[in-house]
């Protein structure tokens, strides 16, 4: 490998690392997947935190790579079953909280994939925020993490509502 070739690497590298920021809004640990091998959706999951000093609301997301960009989440329904379901109204991003998008829970769906999502490749979304307005994020496709991979105990905290100190 030549040393330019190095070094370009390493500056993808720290460019992944750090967090997307925008508006007061910071995007933290991006990741995308596919549900299965030749699958025509997937998803992006992430840390957004609220550094605005007032509540936001996330409205929306898009992404060329898909048909379709929608905010989902997991709800239980009245037999006891998870199901995915699309909340079009989006979450309440609280002041000085965040919103946990993981594996079961809130998330960015993509629907009607255009090309397969590799293993490496890099996902360009947009997050719509009632408040903040547009946060671009480059969202890396990561087929090997395994689903705890990346969530941390937050005591208990629910998704969408302010952390306490």
């Amino acid at each position: 490998m030549s040393f330019k070739t190095t070094l370009l690497a390493a500056a993808a590298a720290v460019s992944i690392a750090l967090p997307a920021v925008a508006g007061g809004i910071m995007v933290q640990d991006p990741y995308a997947r596919v549900s299965a091998r030749m699958s025509s959706s997937g998803a992006a999951f992430m840390v957004i935190e609220n550094h605005s000093g007032q509540e936001d609301h996330l409205i929306g997301a898009s992404s060329d790579v898909a048909d379709k960009v929608e905010l989902h989440t997991h709800k239980e329904d009245s037999n006891g079953v998870m199901r995915m379901i699309h909340v079009e109204e989006g979450f309440v991003l609280p002041k000085d909280g965040k919103i946990m998008m993981a594996r079961g829970g809130h998330h960015v769906m993509f629907l009607g994939l255009k090309e397969p999502l590799q293993d490496g490749d890099m996902v360009h979304v947009t997050l719509e925020f009632e408040k903040a307005g547009a946060v671009e994020v480059d969202v890396p496709v990561d087929l090997k993490r395994k689903p705890a991979h990346g969530k941390m105990n937050h005591g208990g905290m629910m998704q969408g509502q302010k952390m306490s100190n």
